[in-house]
């Protein structure tokens, strides 16, 4: 995806899971943290390698994957 270039995958980095800067730090860490109430000042706190712009990203990220359509199978006849 364009203009996400901290977003990285490494399959000998956290399984592979989407990481910022390909750091030991997952996209679903950033969001789980926002989720339960932390403002950006207190992440960046809390994990002070990070920059406002990574968590940024991973927010878009996120948001890009709540975009993508889901298609239910259709159920087989028996």
């Amino acid at each position: 995806m364009r203009g996400l270039n901290r977003i990285t995958f490494d399959p000998n980095v956290m399984g592979g899971r989407a990481c910022i800067r390909g750091m030991r730090i997952t996209v679903s860490l950033i969001v789980n943290l926002v989720a339960n109430g932390m403002s950006l000042d207190e992440i960046i706190g809390a994990y002070p390698y990070l920059e406002p712009e990574d968590v940024r990203q991973a927010l878009q990220y996120a948001a890009w994957l709540a975009e993508e359509s889901v298609h239910a199978l259709e159920p087989t006849a028996a």
